[in-house]
């Protein structure tokens, strides 16, 4: 074993998870998880069987990643923050075979305590603020916010909010990296 666990975590037999990992309390993962190496799960995470966790992704305190999502890597969720996989989900009628696929791409960021409905794909180092619902998808490098979420602004790769419109063309430079940014037709292109 070359990931850390907490003695109060449970991770079923089977479940993949990559060296340098870090499991806290009270987290359960289930038997069909696939983890990457240096991840990160806080205190009272879920990780169902049909999920697949990227590199270095960081997941904060009482998220449950429910089946059918998949985190590329670098991908941060905050605390409390929600995934659903069925989009009108009742006790008494199953609906496993409804599950919609959830995709959040390289480098996102989810916020505290925002709602991911299933079925979207986050864009890579796209930023969704704390508390916001999403029920479509998130272009690469957008910061959206609210409820229903809506596209506000733009973010760098480095976690900085950038200085373009929300839509129409404009070109800016990303103050903590250097690396320059384009906006062209509600897609932003970065050149490193």
């Amino acid at each position: 074993m070359d990931y850390e666990a907490h003695e109060s975590a449970i991770i079923d037999h089977g479940a993949k998870i990559g060296s340098g990992t870090r499991i806290w309390h009270w987290v359960h993962i289930c038997s069909g998880a696939k983890i990457g190496k240096s991840c990160t799960l806080g205190q009272n995470v879920f990780v169902g069987n049909r999920v697949v966790i990227g590199n270095n992704c960081k997941i904060q305190n009482n998220v449950s990643v429910y089946d059918n999502v998949t985190l590329r890597e670098n991908v941060f969720c905050g605390p409390s923050m929600v995934f659903t996989n069925v989009v009108n989900p009742r006790a008494a009628i199953s609906k496993k075979h409804e599950f919609r696929d959830t995709l959040v791409d390289t480098g996102a960021t989810l916020g505290a305590n925002c709602t991911i409905i299933c079925g979207v794909r986050i864009g890579a180092y796209a930023f969704v603020a704390a508390g916001a619902v999403v029920t479509r998808d998130i272009e690469p490098y957008a910061l959206v916010a609210g409820v229903p979420a809506r596209r506000i602004g733009w973010m760098s790769k480095h976690g900085e909010r950038l200085d373009l419109p929300v839509s129409g063309f404009a070109r800016t430079t990303c103050k903590a990296s250097g690396h320059r940014y384009v906006l062209e037709d509600s897609v932003v292109t970065v050149h490193e």
